[in-house]
């Protein structure tokens, strides 16, 4: 584990060690001994650094307890050393304000002191270096520097493998079993309860058969527990999936005993499928059980557990099943395997094949041991000396702590295997909840702004944060949720709850995260410095105990994952009061009342300010926002702030700025001259001076605007802004990467008609508004790689040739609406109809995705060599008009696409028959039933309560 715990400190010793060698060259006027007390302590620990990183290279069971005590030491020292330099810093930053004479004369005289006092502090940590020092020869550790890491693809099996475990090995024979279970005729209330150790994919096998049951039921839902689960909020994410949202206003002020009243009056005459995944014990099972009534109309419930008793549990009654998973056969373990490694069995090397079914033995049939040893492997050269020695060292692993489980074990290796760079970055997931979907963009801004990636260069920093993603991908201990069109970005990504316990051990071991959940506060938190607090659950009631033991703590972070935390609104002064926090990442917060943010200045050093959702109070910005001089992320994007401080414009490292498209903003954001991304902002609440100002922001790439007025706005005021939006976007446009406008004007499309020379490098655009044609600027944009456009209307087919134009295009989106015949209605006028939408063989040719949603009376034609690329079509279809276009329904030539892997179909219902709507989903299922590839095909059906009923 010595990597794991070292790395920790590696990384905050990079970071004290930069700040250091900074304030040897700023013109801070150091005193003579605060300057050689600097420079000592960072020629000390750049020597100490080099241990360290040997260090990280060896196993816990190679060191003995005195080093693992002076790395610890050094540790927290290192972390003490930086809050000394903050603090520092702080004092002799001047936050942008302005001072009279008077006031600066004091400033001056308190630093005077506090340099005095910086002097003594710097002394007594020269001394605990120095005793670290010395302590540090008594050890044989050899000195070792690596090199640069450098930039990691992601490697497209990785995310296939995942696919391949999820959608195919294995899987087929047990999938069947527990569907013929929970289908034969009998309309009595069905329960199946999967169970197994973990790893062993329970749950992979529940969804499958989850989507599997294509019987018709009056609503779904699926839901994770956890070890600590919330059942209150668990309650309320079913009831607002069986409901289709509507009780979404109300239930956050309901009681436990409300929500399973109301969940069961809901679902006593309906009939149900929910899937309850991960159920630890019986007591939460039978709060959940409760909510559930047995009704005898065909209910299904699925639930998955790694324990014997809570499955008993789950099947006390009639109708139920325990089913135990089993481990894969031999043939299944191999092609998981060699699927990761050489895409199959036959491809790998003979000398090879030996060792591998030696090392498949050892992994017991689990997929996730499988998986997790193939990711090993695959950055290892492909050696039998190489896989024999991983071979002993999974035998060594598995053959010893037999009271550890045997997979964990397994597991262990690939976390041993990891570069040093890697190690902190992966104990930073540790701050994230049990099941959370984590936005990897997010989670790269989060390791920037925690300093745990290297680096000056934001864009450069950004990108190296992205490969430290892909090398935790193709590892495989990270799971990606969603890959972007391209395949080579993921989108979202999970951690296995496998994978999460041991990282939370071993960050709570190291003090890298200090988490509050249901069982209270980790054990860290009592005996060391808190330096980064996840708050994952409820705080409303202990947080007394919370505020008193955070009042001297040293946090770096803060991160918080609910919505019960009235008591953190109430504290937020204690809370926010600290000098050395860089990252404030609260992800829902309910405010009943105003909220108060706290004194600015005492949080000077953050770099990462976010909130999202705020309900249903307010909550506004403290007018001193210069002061947070550091601050590179602004993310209010979700909340109901109505309007920005004036003194947001003198943010000058701010990189960042997301808010809601009601929020008003300052004049002069032309300020802000590292701004990269501005979103999303109303033209119609901003300024004429604003909009012309946006044409400054020389490093702007990212930026969404929505473009619409009240009615009562002034045509003078319009044609003004209209004027300025126009000529800042045409400046802007030679820059832009990403743009997306919202309900615009079709006229100010004139835009791109003024921007000459060469394509504009512009790769993803949203345009969604009254459009009736498919621009035809959009051909000159010849770098985008992802449109989504909204029309009214047909589209013309030199509207399609327009699209199939652009060479680079991998995602488009279209959405079709009624034109002016159906503008009063959702139906269009009886007996005009739309045409069949042919894509032939020119264009596309390098399309991945196509999601094409109709509100309007509109069928698809893909003809042969049609969009030859094409791997995930989304479709959302009216089956009214099914029998309207003659044989083949709505959509002809699925069979065309030879690429195609998954199809996503979402059947709007409405004005509809059932004939219509069955014969809509079976010709799609019939058609990818005999594609050569087999896609998985998805249906789900939409307004279903507004299908036309059969006369009596």
């Amino acid at each position: 584990m010595a990597e794991v715990m070292a790395s920790a400190a590696t990384g905050v010793m990079g970071s004290v060690i930069g700040k250091l060698t900074a304030m040897l060259g700023e013109k801070y006027q150091l005193a003579r001994d605060a300057e050689e007390g600097i420079r000592f302590l960072k020629e000390e620990l750049s020597t100490m650094d080099a241990v360290l990183q040997n260090l990280a290279e060896k196993d816990d069971d190679q060191i003995d307890p005195l080093a693992k005590d002076w790395r610890s030491k050094v540790r927290e020292l290192s972390y003490d050393i930086e809050d000394c330099i903050d603090r520092f810093r702080l004092n002799h930053s001047h936050g942008g304000s302005k001072a009279n004479f008077v006031r600066e004369a004091v400033r001056k005289v308190k630093i005077l002191l506090q340099d005095r006092g910086l002097a003594e502090e710097i002394q007594k940590l020269k001394s605990l270096v120095i005793e670290q020092s010395e302590r540090a020869k008594r050890y044989d550790i050899h000195k070792y520097q690596a090199a640069s890491p450098q930039p990691v693809l992601l490697d497209l099996r990785a995310p296939a493998l995942f696919a391949e475990a999820r959608d195919l090995v294995g899987i087929d024979g047990p999938r069947k079993e527990i569907i013929e279970l929970l289908t034969c005729e009998e309309m009595q209330h069905k329960v199946v309860s999967i169970y197994g150790t973990a790893g062993q994919g329970k749950t992979t096998l529940a969804m499958e058969v989850y989507r599997k049951i294509t019987e018709a039921f009056d609503c779904r839902a699926f839901v994770s527990v956890s070890q600590t689960p919330d059942i209150k909020k668990l309650l309320r994410d079913i009831l607002s999936q069986i409901s289709n949202n509507q009780f979404d206003d109300q239930t956050e002020r309901w009681e436990m005993e409300q929500l399973i009243r109301n969940m069961r009056d809901y679902l006593i005459d309906k009939r149900y499928l929910i899937l309850i995944d991960d159920i630890w014990s019986v007591a939460a099972w039978e709060l959940i059980e409760s909510a559930l009534p047995r009704n005898d109309n065909g209910s299904i419930v699925i639930s998955t557990t790694r324990s014997k008793t809570v499955a008993k549990s789950c099947c006390a009654g009639i109708g139920a099943h325990m089913y135990e998973a089993q481990p894969l056969g031999d043939d299944d373990s191999q092609r998981l395997f060699f699927k990761r490694l050489f895409c199959s069995r036959e491809d790998c090397p003979q000398d090879l094949r030996e060792v591998s079914s030696d090392i498949l033995k050892k992994c017991g049939g689990l997929p996730l041991a499988i998986i997790s040893i193939a990711g090993l492997l695959a950055n290892k050269r492909q050696t039998v000396e190489v896989w024999v020695n991983t071979l002993k060292s999974i035998s060594a692993a598995a053959d010893k702590d037999s009271h550890i489980d045997k997979m964990k074990r397994i597991l262990l290796l690939s976390y041993f295997d990891l570069p040093r760079h890697l190690k902190s970055c992966l104990l930073y997931l540790s701050v994230f909840p049990e099941d959370y979907l984590i936005d990897c963009r997010e989670l790269i801004l989060l390791w920037v702004a925690e300093a745990l990636i290297p680096g000056e260069d934001r864009e450069s920093m950004e990108q190296l944060g992205r490969s430290y993603l892909n090398d935790l991908i193709n590892r495989s201990l990270v799971q990606p949720a969603k890959v972007g069109a391209d395949g080579s970005t993921v989108k979202t990504c999970r951690v296995h709850d496998v994978i999460l316990e041991f990282i939370v051990s071993k960050a709570v071991e190291d003090n890298f995260v200090t988490i509050w959940n249901r069982n209270g506060f980790s054990q860290n938190y009592t005996c060391n410095k808190i330096r980064r607090l996840s708050i994952q659950e409820d705080i409303s009631g202990p947080v007394e105990e919370m505020v008193k033991t955070i009042k001297h703590a040293h946090i770096r972070s803060i991160n918080i994952f609910c919505y019960n935390n009235l008591g953190l609104v109430k504290h937020a002064s204690k809370f926010l009061s600290n000098q050395v926090l860089r990252v404030l990442n609260i992800r829902g917060l309910r405010v009943d009342g105003e909220c108060y943010l706290g004194q600015v200045k005492r949080i000077s050093q953050v770099k990462y300010f976010g909130i999202k959702i705020i309900r249903p109070g307010g909550c506004e910005l403290p007018e001193d926002l210069e002061k947070l001089q550091h601050l590179e992320i602004l993310d209010f994007s979700s909340t109901n702030i109505s309007k920005l401080p004036a003194s947001i414009i003198q943010l000058q490292r701010l990189v960042r700025l997301n808010v809601g498209f009601w929020v008003q903003l300052p004049d002069g954001i032309g300020n802000l001259q590292a701004l990269e991304e501005l979103s999303a902002i109303s033209l119609s609440l901003q300024s004429v001076k604003f909009i012309q100002g946006l044409s400054d922001l020389t490093n702007l790439k990212v930026l969404a605007i929505f473009w619409t007025y009240a009615p009562e706005v002034r045509d003078v005021e319009v044609h003004e802004k209209d004027k300025a939006c126009i000529s800042s976007l045409t400046k802007l446009f030679t820059r832009l990467r990403h743009l997306r406008v919202f309900e615009w004007p079709y006229a100010t499309l004139s835009f791109m008609s003024l921007c000459v020379g060469t394509p504009p490098p512009l790769q993803k655009l949203v345009l969604r508004g009254n459009l009736s044609a498919v621009p035809h600027q959009i051909s000159s944009l010849l770098n985008l790689t992802h449109l989504r456009i909204e029309l009214w209307g047909e589209v013309s087919k030199e509207g399609i040739d327009i699209l199939a134009s652009l060479p680079i295009l991998v995602s488009l989106s279209v959405f079709l609406r009624p034109g002016n015949e159906g503008e009063s209605s959702s139906l269009p006028i009886l007996g005009i109809f739309h045409p069949r939408y042919a894509i032939n063989s020119e264009g596309f040719q390098r399309l991945v995705k196509f999601t094409f949603r109709c509100w309007c009376e509109a069928a698809l034609e893909f003809e042969p060599g049609a969009m030859p690329k094409l791997q995930r079509l989304k479709l959302r279809l009216p089956a009214r008009c099914q029998f309207k276009y003659g044989d083949g329904g709505l959509v002809l030539g699925l069979q065309n696409l030879a690429g195609l892997k998954y199809v996503r179909l979402y059947i709007d219902c409405k004005a509809a028959t059932s004939n219509e709507v069955d014969s809509l989903e079976d010709d799609i299922r019939g058609v990818a039933g005999v594609h050569h590839n087999r896609p998985i095909v998805q249906v789900e059906r939409i307004f279903d309560e507004l299908l036309v009923q059969p006369r009596s």
